[in-house]
């Protein structure tokens, strides 16, 4: 299957100024030479137009590069064709493309085969779409070290001096009958632990600069649940009314605060209501609630706490929440001491303590460590789990040694934690595990 030349649109479908079709493997350049009008030379890009080779119609005016492998993305032949941005035109030269041999290439196919053919590791493809999805500038420093192979190089590391220690123990078990000389494996086991426990530990930071935080803006009718998500946004997204109940379905944007992507919600307000509009934007509200990462509850500091207010605080039990004491530019009335919850006072009209409020989200989805700029964390779910699956190996390596139990038990777990950083950048690899993660890029990268 990855012996066949493949052609995808890489460029998103739509008017732009322009459209990229791509092409990989061997027969590469003999596809697109039966529908370019002029030869193709390596590492040149030619003027040119696309043609049906069935009926000689000109196509499109367009520009071509013809990449030779083994320097290229796939480390096969490449050829990419620069069509104008109109989708018509790009889905012509796709599929004359198809029509002369290349097959459409699968979600990810041209990463895959990069990795495949060695130019990558799996850690570094996974990059590739972290750079792509990137949010933030702090996500995409991240994803652009993951690139360039910061991950890889450590867990490679880590890698070859278990992998040592694994043959010298195989060598004891496999030849007992030889002088294999006395080794003491617990220095190296210690420094492995060590390392993989400060690629762990910055994670949790890392995965959520990666994918962001689902935050629930929450709060009874009319306490500014709107006025504060326009505030954050800084420009008007939601409208905002004096009359309780205009949110009446919810209201997503995403915004960067503190490089952190937090995709906000505006929920409609906990309410009694027989109307039916009203009871399901309150169910859709208490939806968001049990799937959101982290929730803002508005209050209305000038009013006295309401029975609804109490109701959310029973709602919210539990939760990951910071409490807005919002309308602080009026006269207090709340009492809010009771709240089990990290509280800000804002104003959504004036701005009052909004920066304290971002400051307080950011410190607060990351567990109040603030990483340097220039800090590198592991930002994959998958790679933190592998992780975390052979510091506990290592653990039971070390406890296995102390107890004085056989090698063979010891080899058991010490080649289970080579197999998990394994999975990382791939020595180690399934189809399975290879179909979940190209299977979430797009088509064309």
């Amino acid at each position: 299957m990855y012996q066949d030349t493949i052609a995808a649109i890489s460029t998103p479908i739509g008017e732009g100024g322009i459209g990229i079709v791509r092409l990989s493997g061997e027969r590469a350049l003999p596809v697109a030479q039966s529908i370019f009008t002029r030869p193709l030379s390596d590492r040149r890009l030619v003027y040119g137009h696309i043609i049906d080779p069935a009926t000689s119609e000109v196509v499109d005016e367009v520009l071509a590069a013809y990449m030779k492998a083994p320097h290229t993305y796939t480390r096969e032949d490449i050829v990419e064709i620069n069509c104008h941005g109109g989708p018509l035109a790009v889905q012509r030269v796709f599929e004359l493309a198809l029509a002369c041999g290349a097959r459409p290439a699968r979600p990810g196919e041209f990463t895959l085969r990069a990795f495949l053919n060695g130019r990558i590791d799996l850690a570094q493809a996974e990059s590739v779409l972290d750079v792509i999805q990137a949010k933030t500038g702090a996500a995409l420093r991240l994803a652009v070290q993951g690139l360039a192979g910061e991950l890889s190089g450590r867990v490679r590391e880590v890698r070859r001096s278990l992998m040592q220690e694994l043959a010298y123990l195989t060598a004891r078990i496999d030849f007992p009958e030889d002088e294999v000389p006395e080794q003491d494996i617990t220095g190296p086991v210690r420094r492995a632990r060590e390392i993989l426990r400060e690629l762990i530990a910055g994670a949790d930071a890392g995965i959520v600069y990666r994918h962001g935080i689902r935050t629930a803006i929450v709060g009874r009718p009319n306490v500014g649940k709107s006025s504060l998500l326009n505030r954050l946004l800084r420009r008007e997204r939601a409208i905002v009314t004096p009359v309780p109940g205009t949110t009446r379905d919810t209201v997503e944007e995403t915004v960067n605060i503190g490089g952190v992507p937090f995709l906000l919600i505006d929920t409609a307000g906990i309410i009694e209501s027989e109307n039916e509009v009203e009871i399901l934007a309150v169910e859709r509200t208490k939806q968001c609630i049990e799937q959101a990462d982290f929730l803002l509850f508005v209050i209305d500091s000038s009013r006295p706490l309401t029975e609804p207010d109490r109701q959310l605080k029973e709602l919210l039990a539990g939760k990951p929440v910071i409490v807005s004491a919002n309308k602080c530019d009026l006269p207090k009335q709340a009492e809010l001491e009771d709240l089990p919850w990290p509280r800000v006072d804002t104003s959504a009209v004036t701005g009052e303590g909004l920066k304290d409020l971002e400051k307080a989200m950011v410190s607060f989805v990351l567990g109040g460590r603030i990483p340097p700029a220039d800090a590198f964390m592991v930002t994959n779910p998958r790679h933190k789990d592998a992780l975390v699956r052979a510091e506990s190996h290592l653990d039971h390596v070390r406890k296995a040694v102390a107890d004085g139990l056989p090698d063979d038990f010891i080899t058991i777990d010490l080649a289970a934690a080579v197999n998990a950083l394994g999975e990382i950048t791939g020595e180690t690899v399934t189809e399975e595990l290879l179909e979940t993660v190209f299977g979430n890029f797009c088509i064309g990268k």
